[in-house]
C-alpha cells in the first residue's frame, strides 16, 4: 500500500548564529542555537521553547546532515519533544551562500527531515506511535518547517 500524507503544523524556528566547531574526526561540525518560535497548524498551535539546538555534520561541499532537538509547547501548555534528523543538499555555491546566511530559494536546497515527536501528554501520545516527515527551507535567521503525518 502507498502510503499518504496528512498536514500537522507548520514550524518557524527562529536560530542564532551558527557556532563553528570546525573539521572533527567525522566531518566539519557546526552548532545552531534554536531561539524560539512558532507552531501553527491543523494539529497544534503553540511555541517552540528556547534551549534546542541543530547539530550539523557539512559532510561534503554539497550535503549537510541535521540533527537537532528541541522542545514544543502547545497553547494548551502541552510539551512536545521533537528529535529531527535530516539532509540538506544543492549545488556548492547554493551551500556556501547558505552557511554565510544568505537567501537561497527553496527550490534550489533539498532539505528533508524526519522528525520524532513525543509527549507525556495523555491527548498526544499519539505522535510517538506515528512516523512524520519534513520538508524545509533555511532563511538567514529562521528554519522553515512542515512536518507531515505519514498515513
Amino acid at each position: 500500500m502507498q502510503p499518504d500524507l496528512t498536514f500537522i503544523a507548520h514550524l518557524s524556528v527562529t536560530v542564532g548564529e551558527p557556532i563553528d566547531l570546525g573539521q572533527v574526526s567525522d566531518g566539519h561540525r557546526r552548532l545552531v542555537p534554536i531561539l524560539g518560535g512558532t507552531v501553527e497548524g491543523p494539529s497544534m498551535q503553540g511555541r517552540i521553547l528556547p534551549g534546542g539546538a541543530d547539530h550539523q555534520i557539512l559532510r561534503t561541499a554539497t550535503l549537510t546532515e541535521l540533527d537537532a532537538r528541541y522542545a514544543l509547547e502547545t497553547d494548551a501548555g502541552e510539551r512536545i519533544s521533537v528529535h529531527n534528523v535530516g539532509i540538506r543538499s544543492g549545488t556548492r555555491a547554493d551551500i556556501d551562500a547558505l552557511i554565510r546566511g544568505e537567501h537561497v530559494p527553496a527550490d534550489r536546497i533539498y532539505f528533508r527531515s524526519q522528525p520524532r515527536l513525543s509527549s507525556a501528554a495523555s491527548r498526544l501520545r499519539w505522535m510517538s506511535e506515528r512516523m512524520f516527515i519534513g520538508s524545509g527551507q533555511r532563511l538567514p535567521n529562521s528554519v522553515e518547517l512542515d512536518i507531515y503525518q505519514v498515513t
